[in-house]
């Protein structure tokens, strides 16, 4: 017989340390005694027996009564008419998997379900409760978030360098562009200077038609140039002025 982990030993001068009362929490141990498995099947009929070995077992359950009158101890007829702890086996995949619950009776058609245990190819465990299932997920699922931020957050830091980067040497480049170089600005004003005196002189625009008067647009700069220059032009009886009039007899 055999229970995972072991207690831790007593002390020299101490009483032995007592395993923790059925009913508490005791999630984190494991019973499973090879001998027994060795030498009985583990079937419906004898599973009682086996769990009533280990220390998930309530030596003050009905089923105990139900042992000492020589009556299997999961017996439903027998249980029915008891009030108090009793174990019940209510899931059953031979040999690999039973399911024993415990519960508290209040009459024979009432009972309330406190614990359940699996023997899982001959160890038993005892199964959480929903709450502290729960709890373990949404704890697990929080870390593996959190690390997923984290993770995240690192990776937007890289790339907001690299970005900052990529934009610092596209703004160089770009003002690099921009710097107009004096050097290479004089030698096309000499390129252009040097083809300006070659080309002959642009030849004058031909003379506008006899008759037609041009328009204000289609007058060269020379031409506007010349009427303004020009006086306005004097009435010679308006503008002559009464001395000048002539006189009619």
């Amino acid at each position: 017989m055999s229970a995972m982990p072991l207690p831790p030993p007593p002390p020299a001068d101490g009483p032995a340390a007592l395993p923790p009362p059925p009913g508490t929490d005791m999630t984190g141990i494991c019973f499973r005694d090879q001998l027994w498995l060795n030498t009985y099947p583990l079937d419906r009929n004898l599973v009682f027996d086996y769990f009533a070995l280990s220390p998930f077992y309530d030596i003050t359950c009905n089923n105990e009564s139900l042992r000492s009158r020589q009556i299997h101890p999961l017996d439903m007829s027998q249980l029915t008419k008891m009030t108090g702890l009793e174990y019940v086996l209510s899931e059953v995949m031979e040999p690999h998997l039973f399911v024993m619950r415990k519960q508290k009776r209040t009459n024979s058609e009432k009972s309330d379900a406190l614990l359940a245990y699996y023997i899982l190819d001959g160890s038993i465990y005892q199964a959480p409760l929903l709450g502290s299932v729960f709890a373990s997920r949404i704890s697990r699922a929080m870390h593996h978030i959190s690390k997923a931020f984290s993770t995240a957050c690192s990776k937007l830091e890289k790339i907001g360098n690299a970005e900052t980067e990529a934009d610092a040497a596209a703004s160089e480049s770009k003002a690099q562009k921009e710097t107009i170089d004096l050097k290479e600005l004089k030698r096309v004003d000499h390129i252009l200077m040097s083809l300006q005196r070659k080309l002959p002189p642009a030849p004058p625009p031909p003379p506008f038609p006899d008759g037609y008067v041009p328009s204000e647009q289609e007058k060269g700069p020379d031409d506007l140039l010349a009427s303004e220059a020009l006086p306005p032009a004097i009435d010679p009886i308006i503008d002559q002025g009464p001395a000048k009039r002539p006189r009619f007899q």
